[in-house]
């Protein structure tokens, strides 16, 4: 089974608050190497943007409102990860949000027995420290330079490398030029797709094995 590292980013922090998602990233893996494949769109969430969210991910209210809004994608974004494991840090958030949205358009939600919580994970391996994506990627010695806003394109690529880390394996450096083109589409509108594959020993594979297969993943919900 392929693996999608998925993120998103939204309006605040609460759906039932009428917060809504106005981007998703999804960057598809074979034994956690990349595939080329990605998704990632900007959403128009017909609403307008806190300040406090413009601030975090710099989407103006403006800016979204030329995009495309969820009802658009959705059978998209439902058939690139349908059958996949979803890796997702702080699962709950983003589940939260796309089985709201699912929920008003009366599909299916998103199963949870798909769904490894890579903060979950991270809680489990460093209990009672921070183990957000930043403080993970500082204590993994991954590059976070180019963070200065969040991106859920750009999470997707650190959420892998901090992945392979927590399964105790050591991460090859990744060249993340390509996630600045597609960053970049953002305001050039430019499709560029992840080009660098990374190549994953047989230790990080079989490590990887061995978790989907671990009684962790029940702790998770």
């Amino acid at each position: 089974m392929n693996e999608i590292f998925l993120d998103t980013e939204t309006t605040g922090l609460s759906f039932r608050d009428n917060h809504k998602i106005v981007e998703i990233a999804c960057i598809e893996t074979k034994d956690l190497i990349p595939t080329n494949k990605i998704f990632h769109k900007l959403i128009n969430p017909k609403r307008n943007m806190p300040e406090e969210a413009f601030k975090i991910h710099g989407f103006s209210e403006e800016f979204l409102s030329n995009q495309p809004t969820f009802d658009q994608i959705v059978e998209e974004f439902l058939n690139f990860i349908k059958g996949k494991k979803l890796i997702i840090h702080n699962a709950n958030f983003d589940l939260s949000f796309l089985n709201g949205e699912l929920g008003l358009l009366k599909k299916k939600s998103i199963d949870k027995t798909l769904v490894i919580d890579s903060l979950e994970v991270a809680r489990n391996k460093f209990p009672g420290i921070s183990n957000s994506l930043d403080s993970l990627c500082k204590r993994f010695n991954i590059d976070i330079s180019r963070r200065v806003k969040h991106n859920a394109l750009l999470d997707c690529e650190l959420l892998r490398e901090v992945y392979i880390n927590l399964l105790d394996v050591k991460e090859p450096k990744l060249n993340l030029s390509s996630v600045d083109q597609e960053v970049a589409r953002c305001t050039n509108k430019e499709k560029i797709y992840n080009k660098n594959i990374l190549k994953v020993s047989e230790v990080e594979l079989k490590k990887h094995k061995e978790f989907l297969k671990s009684d962790l993943k029940k702790n998770f919900y």
